[in-house]
């Protein structure tokens, strides 16, 4: 019976069973990394070498593959000279736990690699303004025309099936187009993302409107309410914490054309800051990097999901997050 009260359909969890499977969720995924870099006989590929003996080409710290190591070691046993020593090791690409939490310190304390390069810090302030800009300008045009489309039929014909059409062409393709346009500097950039969100927050929030009571409508336009009345004291209020949550799923569809936007025009942003790292083979740092945007994304949307039980305390989905 225990074990079946977890799986019982919609049944709300008690808060200390939410908060364990918050933590497990997070705690599962470093436990299944920890084996895989400290538990040899997991999965450790590569041999590092502590003692080259006479291989001429070996150095200490140097990663071989297994079968390269037991071949060179079984010819300088053969030939009766000194044996290398080496244990067993993961690639390069990647690294320890404990290397990646390192990394997220020395990050911020390490000044750049090159003389005109960007620190950490000034990387990532780069990235979250070309994500709000372009999330933002969308906002500004998909909200007003997914609630239209929503709410007027008219509307809705005029615009969707362009819309429809329109995004499932995929963003970056409009790269080279945008630089023509916008340069080479961040326009591009927010040009991707906002070409990336715009089509699918129009259809997203067009639908979150249809799901209104009509009910409600019926009721205010038989109280002779004006159209503009109608949309702002009925249905923008009426739909309004969907449309929030809506809002922030959008902002993590956002964050994930951020990279490929940083690649178009003149690398910037933490997506500079991650290829610079990958090029000297700094990988601990690459992955502390990109942790470092999913910990930013995930910060927001925990803030929004406290902010949305604020704002919204009757809508009952917001509260039970």
């Amino acid at each position: 019976m225990r074990f079946s009260h977890w799986f019982t359909a919609r049944q709300e969890l008690n808060p200390a069973r939410k908060k364990g499977l918050l933590l497990a969720s997070f705690l599962l995924p470093l436990l299944l990394w920890s084996l895989v870099s400290y538990v040899p006989f997991i999965w450790h590929p590569m041999m590092k070498i502590s003692q080259p003996g006479d291989v001429e080409y070996f150095q200490v710290d140097m990663l071989v593959d297994k079968t390269t190591f037991k071949q060179e070691a079984a010819n300088m046993q053969a030939a009766g000279k000194q044996v290398p020593e080496a244990r067993p090791a993961n690639p390069i690409y990647l690294p320890p736990p404990h290397k990646v939490l390192e990394a997220f310190y020395t990050a911020f304390t390490s000044p750049p690699l090159q003389r005109d390069g960007l620190w950490l810090h000034q990387s990532l302030w780069q990235s979250i303004q070309v994500i709000f800009w372009g999330f933002f300008i969308s906002s500004l045009i998909g909200v007003p025309v997914g609630v239209l489309a929503g709410t007027y039929s008219a509307v809705s014909r005029l615009f969707e099936p362009f819309i429809e059409f329109f995004r499932y062409l995929p963003a970056p393709a409009f790269g080279a187009l945008a630089v023509a346009v916008l340069g080479i500097y961040d326009g591009p950039k927010i040009a991707i993302i906002v070409i990336g969100t715009l089509f699918q927050q129009v259809l997203i929030i067009a639908n979150t409107t249809r799901k209104l009571d009509y009910s409600l409508l019926e009721a205010a336009m038989t109280l002779g309410v004006s159209k503009f009345k109608l949309l702002r004291h009925v249905v923008i209020p009426g739909i309004m914490p969907d449309l929030y949550r809506d809002q922030r799923i959008l902002l993590g569809w956002a964050w994930t054309y951020l990279i490929v936007s940083e690649l178009i025009g003149t690398s910037s942003g933490i997506t500079w800051f991650i290829t610079q790292q990958a090029r000297y083979e700094h990988f601990e740092n690459v992955y502390a990097a990109i942790m470092i945007i999913g910990i930013i994304g995930l910060s927001c949307d925990f803030f929004l999901a406290w902010l949305g039980r604020r704002l919204f305390p009757w809508d009952k989905p917001a509260n039970k997050e």
